[in-house]
């Protein structure tokens, strides 16, 4: 089978399988399936993120007084934070977040910032 990009420009990108020539299904048009291309990332820097934004909830769930569905909607964005050129960017983007928060946040804020600290972006693929 031979793989062929898809050459319209669209927003994911596209694989098509086609059906090599000189097979036993010469008379027929060759099919196309579409499939996705997925990007490999390292297990242990997901893992990481995963621990992370289950933190991330409970703590939430502590500040908020609630179960997690009653959660009010807010996103932490983690790669937006590791995007920030510092700390102190960081903190003031967290405590923007919970401005509704009527507990106190800076525990919160200190210990989210410590435990992104050395983390990986995951929106760029890591190279082995």
């Amino acid at each position: 089978m031979a793989a062929v990009t898809s050459p319209e420009s669209s927003q994911q990108a596209r694989v098509y399988f086609q059906t090599p020539t000189g097979s036993t299904e010469e008379t027929e048009t060759p099919v196309r399936k579409q499939g996705r291309v997925t990007v490999k990332y390292d297990r242990k820097e997901l893992r990481k993120r995963l621990n992370l934004e289950e933190w991330i909830i409970d703590q939430l769930t502590d500040l908020y007084d609630c179960e997690e569905e009653a959660i009010p909607e807010l996103e932490i964005d983690v790669d937006e934070l590791l995007d920030m050129e510092n700390d102190v960017d960081r903190a003031a983007r967290v405590k923007e977040l919970l401005v509704d928060c009527y507990k106190p946040t800076e525990e919160f804020v200190a210990e989210l910032l410590d435990r992104i600290r050395g983390m990986q972006k995951l929106s760029t693929p890591q190279k082995k």
